[in-house]
């Protein structure tokens, strides 16, 4: 059956408006949701899936797919991406958390979070600071907080807009959604506007770093739902081009996330204090990119081949858009069975476009795998406790 999904492609930069494009990666079929889990493997092979055609902006060094399609986007609670039952991940987000509260006295104040998720880092900000939150995101499941904090803030199932604007904050958090969005110029004007209305109002927001990806070839990173791959002057641009005056810009969680604060002030960034990767710079990894994108395929291909040769077990450790890539682009519907996840919501589930069946870290104790494939290098060590922990005497790697 063929379950792809027709495009529409827009070949100026969303950034910058400029035509001066270079295509240098082409992915064909890949879910369109990295994050939305299915209840069967009969389901999760028929998944939604389209192209990738990222795209280079010689002007500003922005990074995108003109391929997207943003009608294809539908989140809902069936999607799920939480990443806060990794202790390792819980340790980042309360340290930013603490890092925001003392930056800017959130104490007692008012907060807002765009695309919050299942609330869980506005839970935090409520909880270290005695705040009152309120958060948008359509895929927020009521009840699944249980938490002294939950009474502090309120969470809106719908996406954020001017309408909303009558909801007053004194910092507006927005993390890993502009990546999201077709038309970031679009919504950072809204967000500008709703915010200018009022006074001292500082927005935080977050994003995946795409210098992180083309220098370390994380190309597990590459998914379909991530139309936009900002470096920090692309980022530092858009956000100087909507009326913002860019207070902070640095990189975070071992350099894949890109973190900014700013007000809602017309100023220009001092790029050169943020060391921002010129577009040249930019330009040559990119150039490099596609032969190395293209060799690492084929070397992980061959290894898991050899794996299949000697009848050994294999398991992904990882059922987030990393394993979920990782096992498309791969493909590798018939070479391994389990994806491993310590989120509980999602065990029992299937794998978007190769239909895995996602287990808890215990069943491994009766699985005892050869070889255990970790999705993101920084969960290593949390990976290995866990299976030592039961000792089993599987080899970790991490791809």
């Amino acid at each position: 059956m063929n379950n792809r999904q027709s495009t529409c492609v827009s070949d100026n930069c969303p950034v910058c408006d400029s035509t001066d494009i270079d295509i240098f990666v082409e992915i064909s079929d890949v879910p369109v949701h990295c994050n939305r889990l299915w209840p069967s493997r009969e389901d999760a092979l028929r998944a939604p899936k389209g192209d990738i055609r990222l795209g280079f902006c010689v002007a500003c060094g922005h990074i995108f797919n003109i391929a997207f399609n943003s009608d294809l986007m539908k989140y809902s609670q069936e999607y799920e991406n939480s990443l806060h039952f990794s202790p390792r991940f819980q340790e980042y987000a309360r340290s930013l958390a603490t890092r925001l509260l003392q930056d800017y006295d959130l104490y007692n104040k008012d907060i807002i979070e765009i695309g919050c998720g299942k609330g869980d880092f506005l839970m935090i900000l409520c909880e270290l600071g005695q705040n009152r939150g309120i958060g948008f995101d359509p895929s927020y499941v009521p009840g699944r907080i249980q938490n002294p904090a939950k009474g502090r803030f309120t969470i809106i199932q719908d996406f954020y807009s001017e309408r909303y604007a009558n909801y007053n904050s004194d910092i507006i958090c927005c993390r890993h959604v502009l990546e999201h969005i077709r038309f970031p110029r679009d919504f950072l004007n809204s967000v500008c506007r709703s915010i200018t209305r009022q006074s001292g109002t500082v927005v935080y927001f977050e994003v995946p770093n795409v210098m992180f990806t083309l220098k370390h070839l994380g190309i597990w990173d590459l998914i379909y739902e991530h139309c936009g791959y900002f470096t920090l002057r692309s980022l530092a641009h858009i956000f100087d081009a909507c009326g913002f005056h860019v207070t902070r810009l640095k990189d975070g969680f071992e350099g894949q996330f890109l973190c900014i604060d700013a007000l809602p002030v017309e100023g220009l960034s001092h790029l050169e204090e943020n060391n921002c990767n010129s577009p040249e710079e930019t330009a040559d990894y990119v150039s490099a990119f596609a032969d190395r994108y293209n060799s690492k395929i084929e070397e992980l291909k061959c290894m898991l081949e050899r794996m299949q040769d000697k009848k050994q077990r294999v398991v992904i450790w990882g059922a987030g858009s990393k394993g979920v890539t990782f096992l498309n682009t791969c493909k590798l519907q018939d070479k391994i069975e389990y994806v491993v996840d310590i989120n509980p919501t999602k065990h029992g589930m299937y794998v978007a476009g190769t239909g895995q069946k996602i287990v808890e870290p215990e069943f491994l104790r009766q699985y005892r795998p050869d070889t255990v494939i970790a999705m993101n290098p920084i969960y290593l060590n949390e990976i290995q406790r866990i299976i030592l922990r039961m000792k089993l005497s599987s080899a970790l790697i991490s791809v």
